[in-house]
């Protein structure tokens, strides 16, 4: 029991009362300072209310609303015009044709674009003029392999024309082409390839050589032919392409002397050979005289001059070397 004037004298103290940390703005009362992440998530425009934390306004600008998630609004608005330009071109390529019609455009038009090949690439190799010599068919194929066996029972031997330009050989029988030498010249191999491993020699590396000894072969002819074409003066529309034509047509004969050889032996081998090496012959001397001579039978220079007898000589010693090349690739072939 305290004493009376203790009472009275001691003035009272006001209490301390504790107040809650919830009602200083902290939602852990052990953190230290105030999260303001809230905040800048808002963005910089947003505004602090009464308990520190931001949020827009309601009477915030569309500048602000972009300033406060700008990335997103950015993605939204790219997104908004791919797809409206997305849909302006399926409007615009489908609507009208119906898809069948829009594929069949769009293939022609990526056609018409092969077509335009940059000038480096034709420049080099001459697309549009290897058109010409696989334009054949089935027809000009058959009458062709019947002139390369049977070039006696031929009598026009002159090469069409319209309009200063040579027609398609689906259209010539006379025409050079590049589908039947191309093609023997891969029969060529597969049958030398079968020929070799009837015999037990086969070999990868034996087959190669075979076909780049004939691909040599032909490269070395065209290349003595220009040379003596240029050496003769001889001014001709022979190009380089109808040169490898010409020559290529050799391994048709090639190919039946060695198919009869496997079959009848060395007997079938020279007869054929022997048949389609007078053939190749003939149709060469029939073929290149009206190439070479053309000149002089424009001029009206009667082929006895010095001139063309060199040309005639040239045509009969380009004849003449292709019985010798069809044996020399050949003849090791059978046995």
């Amino acid at each position: 029991m305290h004493p009376a004037g203790s009472a009275a004298g001691t003035p009272r103290q006001p209490s301390k009362r504790r107040i809650p940390v919830s009602h200083l703005g902290m939602a852990d009362p052990h953190q230290l300072f105030d999260d303001t992440s809230s905040a800048q998530s808002q963005g910089y425009g947003a505004q602090r209310g009464p308990s520190g934390l931001g949020y827009p306004t309601a009477s915030a600008s569309p500048q602000a609303a972009f300033l406060a998630d700008p990335v997103s609004n950015m993605a939204m608005a790219y997104g908004s015009s791919l797809a409206a330009q997305g849909k302006e071109l399926v409007d615009k390529n489908v609507s009208g044709l119906g898809w069948w019609e829009w594929g069949e455009s769009w293939g022609h038009e990526a056609r018409a674009s092969g077509r335009a090949l940059p000038p480096q690439i034709d420049r080099f190799i001459p697309v549009t003029k290897l058109k010409y010599y696989f334009a054949v068919d089935t027809l000009y194929v058959g009458k062709k392999l019947g002139l390369l066996f049977f070039p006696y029972l031929h009598q026009d031997w002159e090469v069409q024309y319209q309009q200063d330009t040579p027609v398609a050989p689906r259209f010539d029988v006379n025409a050079p082409d590049l589908y039947i030498p191309a093609m023997a010249f891969i029969t060529y191999v597969l049958v030398a390839g079968l020929a070799l491993g009837t015999q037990d020699r086969f070999s990868p590396d034996l087959l190669g050589l075979q076909a780049s000894s004939a691909l040599a072969w032909l490269t070395l002819e065209v290349l003595a032919i220009l040379l003596s074409l240029y050496l003769v003066t001889v001014n001709t529309d022979l190009t380089t392409i109808d040169l490898v034509a010409f020559l290529g047509y050799k391994y048709v004969g090639m190919i039946g002397g060695i198919l009869m050889g496997l079959l009848f032996g060395k007997i079938g081998y020279y007869l054929v050979l022997g048949w389609c090496c007078m053939s190749i012959f003939v149709f060469m001397i029939r073929t290149l005289r009206l190439k070479i001579l053309a000149e002089a039978a424009a001029e009206g220079v009667p082929v006895r001059g010095a001139r063309n007898q060199l040309r005639m000589y040239l045509t009969m010693a380009v004849a003449a070397a292709q019985p010798l090349l069809m044996y020399w690739l050949t003849f090791h072939l059978v046995r």
